[in-house]
């Protein structure tokens, strides 16, 4: 391709064999790997707690512990290799969500309680507990509204 003009198929070809080779399938099954996991350990806190608990509690439970596992896992940075490996498997909603909120705080610390860790700790998550409460609010006030005719 060297010498010949570049046309339409040449430049096709040209790039089809520069471009490096998707690896969405193994994306994919590591995703599906880590995420699973991820909820078979909390399953396994549901079922250890409700052996001293009700079923709603012990999930309560198995949600705080996940949180809390992952923003320890976040603090001494095996949550991030973790992502860096699953993708979107390690975005479960609760832990990820903690990895969210727990890696800014730890970025920003060096400016201090108040302008660093305070103020930046939600700076992810903040949208996705705005949105959820203001969803939440809607959602009560359609079942308020449909239960009362």
């Amino acid at each position: 391709m060297q010498n010949e003009p570049i046309t339409q198929s040449n430049y096709k070809q040209y790039v089809f064999e520069k471009m490096p080779k998707s690896a969405h399938w193994k994306n994919m099954f590591w995703a599906f790997v880590v995420g699973g996991t991820i909820c078979t350990i909390g399953q396994g806190f549901i079922e250890l707690y409700k052996l001293w608990f009700s079923q709603q509690d012990a999930s309560v439970l198995a949600s705080a512990t996940l949180v809390a596992l992952a923003a320890l896992l976040t603090g001494v940075g095996v949550y991030d290799r973790i992502g860096r490996f699953a993708g979107a498997g390690s975005t479960i909603p609760i832990t990820g969500f903690s990895n969210a909120v727990v890696s800014p705080a730890l970025e920003f610390r060096s400016e201090g309680y108040v302008y660093g860790v305070g103020a930046k700790m939600f700076q992810v998550a903040g949208p996705v507990i705005v949105n959820g409460v203001t969803i939440s609010v809607i959602v009560a006030l359609i079942t308020l509204i449909m239960n009362a005719i």
